[in-house]
């Protein structure tokens, strides 16, 4: 028997962060000694005080379904978190969903069909394209590579991209894989785009709480953008939570009861005790969630301090715990490279729609990400 299978599944390709992961795992399962700066996860242990809380839950018995929007309590605590980042959104305009993941893949199945335009900051996040195109939707591009990965420098190519044909625009600040986050004055130029030919905007926000010396604003906040924008948000990177696959997204209520259709008969809810534990990590967890970003802060330092050492140069990531290395125009090249020769795991930056990089994490010890960066520099790739 062959199977056939869909156009949808067929037009995408496999996560390229995830196979070089697979890759990195391989090899550690052959005895190799991998430095694995590849993976988006904070390699902090999620805060005892968030375990305890979805422990206690189990033990209390919240092992069942929970509304498929999620618990109120959560909901309610996502509509003060985003209330103190400026954002409008009751409980009735909150969906939980089971990482930030799974908030973008219904918001953009919601919204976008066949032949509907969506535009792309490149770099950007590897699962976005693939996303668009399991939707039906074409692609428009928009390359901030020639400055330093910022948008405000770039606002006269978006305008050049965007027109009343384009439905969706995706904007991640601060950025996963540039760590670049945007400006105030970038954003007003997306919302005047916006307004302007009447798009909706996805603000993807997972690491707005992850930031060194700077304050990212939320789109939504802005004049004339509440009733066009859907934010996404979760706990995966800022509370250390990547299994517990626990995220969000508020926007207008019809938007809500739409895309709600998808959740409820796929995913159903969150997990039940993780949701409580999601109340925990928004209440009490904020000296954690400092300390983490204060680490990653100094690690940020360390890598730009020894890649200076061999004379490379990157711009400086503002956000996130990413930066773009300058490296061969066959980026994929160089990373197989990488990982075969010096054991160090990367990921290409034409998975991102940026050739001629390759995309470095430093959510790693210091111990790890200096030995990583000393391979690549003794068998040549710096």
């Amino acid at each position: 028997m062959t199977m056939e299978f869909t156009d949808r599944v067929t037009r995408v390709e496999p996560s390229a962060t995830l196979a070089i992961s697979a890759l990195a795992t391989e090899l550690e399962q052959e005895g190799a000694d991998v430095v694995d700066l590849s993976v988006g996860e904070p390699d902090f242990p999620t805060p005892q005080n968030i375990v305890d809380a979805g422990q206690d839950a189990m033990d209390a018995g919240h092992t069942g379904y929970t509304t498929s929007a999620g618990i109120l309590k959560l909901r309610e605590a996502i509509s003060e978190k985003l209330a103190a980042d400026g954002l409008d959104h009751g409980p009735e305009e909150i969906i939980v969903t089971p990482g930030a993941k799974q908030a973008l893949y219904e918001i953009i199945q919601a919204l976008v069909q066949d032949g509907d335009e969506v535009a792309l900051l490149d770099p950007a996040w590897v699962s976005y394209e693939a996303m668009v195109k399991m939707a039906g939707g074409d692609l428009t591009r928009v390359d901030l590579s020639e400055t330093e990965f910022q948008l405000e420098p770039a606002l006269d190519d978006l305008e050049a991209a965007v027109s009343d044909e384009t439905e969706l625009l995706i904007v991640n600040s601060p950025s996963n894989p540039t760590g670049a986050v945007y400006t105030d004055a970038a954003l007003e130029g997306v919302r005047d785009l916006a307004v302007e030919h009447d798009i909706t905007v996805i603000s993807d926000e997972i690491y707005k709480e992850i930031t060194y010396g700077v304050e990212p604003t939320s789109l939504g906040t802005l004049e004339g953008m509440a009733e066009r924008t859907i934010t996404v948000n979760g706990f995966s990177k800022a509370y250390s939570m990547t299994g517990w696959r626990l995220g969000y997204f508020a926007g207008p209520k019809d938007l809500i009861d739409q895309a709600g259709k998808l959740h409820s008969h796929s995913v159903s809810s969150a997990v039940n005790f993780v949701q409580h534990a999601g109340v925990e990590a928004l209440e009490n967890t904020d000296d954690a969630v400092a300390d983490m970003v204060e680490a990653f802060g100094e690690r940020r330092e360390l890598v730009i301090d020894l890649l200076d050492d061999h004379g490379v140069d990157v711009a400086v990531p503002d956000g996130a715990f990413y930066m773009m290395l300058p490296v061969a125009d066959d980026d994929q090249a160089w990373c197989e490279g990488a990982i075969e020769d010096a054991h160090v795991a990367t990921v290409p930056g034409s998975a991102f729609g940026t050739p001629g990089y390759a995309r470095i994490s430093y959510a790693a010890s210091e111990e790890r990400l200096e030995e990583g960066i000393e391979r690549l520099a003794e068998e040549g790739y710096l």
